[in-house]
């Protein structure tokens, strides 16, 4: 029998997530806080919930991919939430990145409630949530994860067992140290390329052929040379990941000193007024130090 899908969280990745449930079959109900996700996947055959509570009520599987850690406690044990329709057999997936530690403690909640719950946060940006390529990282259950797999499948091309509850929203924390950095190194090598006289399309043709070549060199790159800063993934977003794995950090007595100096870069961001833009836009930090514009 085909799972019946809920989602919750439309936004530039959640949307195109959805729809590609719907293409591939599943019988799928949405909620969003706001309309212009709900009316574009019911314009495609989705049906809609009037709230959280009764996504769970109808569907077998309910997805959740939402700003934060706030925001998935809502959803999950507010006023008309996912728990209040527990029953034995419903899993909730939560694709957001959010805090382990937070994930560890819905799960324990929803768990009183017969409820499973998988950590599944995603790598990709909105090109790979378009593709259906996503890198998902799970934690949770193995069993509740073979039988979710199918679900996760329709949605991303690597998916990877990460452990028990919190583990999948930690390795995805690693996923941000690693993205965050090579985002600034590429940033520094184009301001590096502009200030010494170099073109810089001609730096990410180089470097894309080579052993440093990495995602921001091949996807983030070319966006800055046109001064597209338009968000497949916002800055406000990249922060709040930033600020997680710092906060755990912490905990630990860790430094990360690179992870802080991006955090602060795109602090002054966010200062700007810019928080809203592409990740790409860290390169705005640079270009006001060093007194260039790359294009």
């Amino acid at each position: 029998m085909t799972e019946r899908i809920g989602f919750i969280g439309l936004g530039i990745m959640g949307r195109p997530m959805a729809r590609n449930l719907l293409k591939a079959g599943y019988p799928l109900t949405v909620w969003n806080r706001s309309r212009p996700g709900i009316d574009a996947l019911a314009g495609e055959g989705a049906a809609e919930a009037s709230c959280p509570r009764e996504v769970a009520e109808r569907t077998d599987v309910v997805i959740t991919m939402v700003p934060d850690s706030a925001d998935v406690e809502q959803v999950a044990l507010g006023a008309g939430g996912i728990i209040e329709a527990g029953r034995p057999g419903l899993v909730m997936i939560d694709m957001s990145t959010i805090s382990p530690a937070v994930t560890r403690r819905i799960a324990s909640r929803l768990a009183e409630a017969g409820i499973e719950m998988l950590d599944a946060p995603v790598s990709g940006g909105d090109t790979g949530a378009i593709a259906g390529t996503l890198s998902i990282m799970v934690g949770g259950s193995e069993a509740t994860l073979a039988r979710c797999r199918p679900i996760l499948e329709a949605m991303g091309r690597t998916i990877t067992y990460c452990g028990p509850s919190g583990a999948g929203q930690t390795v995805k924390l690693c996923n941000q140290i690693v993205g965050g950095l090579n985002n600034l190194a590429m940033c520094e090598a184009l301001v590096f390329a502009v200030k010494a006289g170099v073109n810089p399309r001609t730096v990410i043709e180089a470097v894309s052929g080579g052993a440093c070549t990495s995602w921001a060199i091949q996807n983030l790159a070319p966006k800055i040379v046109e001064r597209d800063f338009q968000p497949g993934f916002k800055v406000v977003h990249q922060q709040k990941d930033l600020r997680l794995a710092l906060e755990e950090a912490d905990k630990r007595s860790l430094p990360l000193p690179g992870t802080s100096l991006v955090h602060q870069l795109f602090a002054a961001v966010e200062a700007d007024g810019l928080g809203g833009e592409g990740i790409q836009s860290l390169v705005k930090a640079l270009e006001k130090l060093a007194g260039v514009r790359v294009e």
